[in-house]
């Protein structure tokens, strides 16, 4: 059971609700009436308690627990307890997540600006948006609706920020535009001037950033992250990624829709992702490169090289995953028989 110091829990709600919420389906429709109070992992619920299993490592857990009820693949029900109600999906970890966000919505923003905060006398601020304290808006930027703008955060001259977005902590936003639903996350830092200058063997000469940062809607993006304007092209960052926390993404890139961009992976400048790419915890990208629709970088690969569309690269320099496996299990061969 969530923390109810930090976490507010609603409901209870029927089987038959979660179902309808989830899209999930009941193994038996009797059991539609009954209640749950809460979501818990499978090895702590109790009775009155949601559960999940997604993983078949978890199956002999999954068939020891005292959930009341478990979303499940359909091809586990003969693995639950006696008692235990099924709600049968083949996307039971999507049709938890459905159910948790139930119990636990996202409060809505309270309509206060905190009499510590700095709002510009020309900044348009929407309706029902909430002002930390602490947080400046400058001259001429606009909020849109029932926005969140935490404490000490800091929304630019001129910056636009759609409906329903949060801007958290200490984060700051400069010349850029956010679309709807964005979530961004503390400390993060959007806007502030790309890695750009001019060497030469008389010292180094910056060149302007007179670009900006498009984030399209339905975008998270983590705490302590950065994504610099562009030097002249725009930055932009494509509707439904999810960026992790400490990421960082240099000036004139072009992150495709849906995304994800895992933790300490960096993008270096003018490199494009396409749609549905995902880049693993601490890889790297290096400048000018063309990623492709639904590629996947493997954690801690170094890319220097355009990948295909689909592709799966590894390593460093990142190369096709086969040919890693290949060559590390020729060098493990290579030094097992040179240590006979």
């Amino acid at each position: 059971m969530a923390d109810n110091r930090f976490f507010s829990v609603s409901g209870p709600f029927d089987l038959a609700e979660l179902a309808r919420r989830t899209g999930a389906t009941l193994s038996d429709p009797s059991c539609a009436g009954r209640r749950v109070r809460d979501v818990a992992p499978l090895d702590s619920a109790g009775p009155e308690d949601l559960s999940f299993l997604d993983n078949r490592r978890y199956a002999d857990v999954f068939a020891a627990s005292g959930a009341g009820a478990c979303v499940v693949a359909p091809e586990f029900m003969d693995r639950a307890p006696a008692g235990m109600a099924l709600l049968l999906s083949d996307e039971p970890y999507r049709a938890y997540a459905l159910a948790a966000r139930a119990f636990y919505p996202e409060p809505p923003p309270v309509p206060i600006s905190h009499p510590s905060a700095v709002i510009a006398a020309n900044a348009v601020i929407g309706a029902g948006c909430e002002i930390g304290a602490g947080a400046v808006i400058g001259a001429g930027a606009l909020l849109g609706a029932r926005c969140r703008v935490g404490a000490n955060a800091v929304v630019g001259d001129f910056v636009t920020v759609g409906d329903d977005t949060t801007i958290g902590p200490n984060a700051s936003l400069s010349h850029c535009f956010i679309g709807s639903r964005v979530v961004i996350y503390p400390g993060a830092r959007i806007g502030q001037p790309g890695f750009g200058f001019a060497m030469s063997k008389r010292g180094f000469t910056k060149v302007p950033q007179l670009g900006r940062v498009i984030v399209e809607d339905d975008v998270e993006i983590g705490a302590n992250s950065t994504i610099d304007r562009g030097s002249g092209p725009d930055t932009v960052i494509g509707a439904g990624t999810m960026i992790d926390n400490l990421v960082q993404i240099g000036h004139n890139v072009r992150v495709g829709k849906y995304c994800v961009l895992v933790a300490q992976s960096g993008v270096s400048g003018s490199t494009q992702i396409g749609d549905g790419a995902v880049l693993a915890g601490q890889s790297g990208l290096a400048g000018h490169l063309t990623i492709g629709k639904g590629a996947r970088i493997a954690g801690h690969s170094g890319v220097m090289r355009d990948v295909a569309d689909g592709a799966t690269v590894m390593g460093c320099p990142a190369m096709p995953i086969k040919q890693f496996f290949r060559g590390y299990a020729t060098l493990q061969r290579l030094t097992e028989e040179k240590g006979k």
